[in-house]
């Protein structure tokens, strides 16, 4: 009988046919270790990534889930990245229309900002830098608005909701969503589909850094809800969601 929580695996994209596969299906998938995963994309090891972990145990709960939960803690950041440029951005409310998102649209968020240890790291802007060339590679070279969200999603009050608004779209060009850490849960699964058809593709992320690109006007994508493990031991699920955008941030007037 087959396992109710087995994890599907995700298809993976080698690091150089990142920009193809985007093109041709507008999403992949990157691995982690190795030089075609985001080590070789990076040119760094993932020791370096995983000292990051560390900030997202020091996560704010979101005050505005409006769904009455109480199981996601986030901080929030903006950049602009211009070729090799990183420029960070005075804190900002993150914002987006209900047409992208039904649930929280039309609402100026305020979050705790990013940690300035993790926004000034310079493996950060590695990170960013690598990941704007794949939106420059899909729309063409030019200044990118970038919203950075580290979130974790938790199950101690029985389950947890990555996407409480559902399967959707963000309003931006290109999304970049990476597991950072899985621990104690089931479900979670990342499902993607076309807008143009009913074809989609579902997988669970499992490996920490392993990371979905996402081409926003060809692609919604949503993320199952999460519970433990094992009764009575609460887990949670970690990610490091970056948005990129061109011709500057959403907001009410835009």
């Amino acid at each position: 009988m087959p396992d109710p929580n087995a994890l599907i695996p995700p298809p993976l994209t080698p690091a150089p046919a990142l920009d193809a596969a985007l093109a041709a299906t507008g999403f992949a998938v990157l691995g982690a270790a190795g030089p075609e995963g985001v080590e070789g994309l990076l040119g760094a090891p993932l020791a370096e990534l995983n000292a990051w972990l560390p900030f997202w145990d020091r996560l704010p709960g979101d005050a505005y889930l409006l769904d009455g939960g109480k199981y996601r803690q986030r901080r929030h950041g903006c950049f602009v990245v211009d070729g090799e440029a990183l420029q960070p951005v005075p804190r900002r409310a993150h914002w987006q229309p209900v047409d992208y998102n039904a649930l929280h649209g039309g609402i100026e968020r305020h979050f705790e900002p990013i940690e300035p240890a993790l926004a000034t790291d310079p493996l950060w802007r590695r990170w960013l830098v690598a990941l704007a060339a794949r939106a420059s590679a899909m729309r063409g070279a030019q200044p990118w608005y970038v919203e950075a969200h580290p979130f974790r999603i938790d199950t101690a009050g029985g389950i947890g909701r990555p996407t409480p608004e559902g399967a959707h779209r963000d309003g931006v060009d290109l999304v970049a969503v990476t597991l950072v850490a899985r621990r104690g849960i089931k479900g979670g699964e990342t499902r993607v589909f076309q807008t143009e058809s009913s074809a989609g593709l579902r997988f669970t992320l499992a490996e920490p850094w392993t990371t979905v690109l996402l081409d926003d006007a060809r692609v919604i994508h949503e993320t199952t809800p999460i519970q433990p493990l094992h009764a009575g031991e609460a887990g949670h699920r970690d990610t490091l969601v970056v948005t990129f955008r061109a011709g500057g941030f959403q907001g009410p007037a835009a």
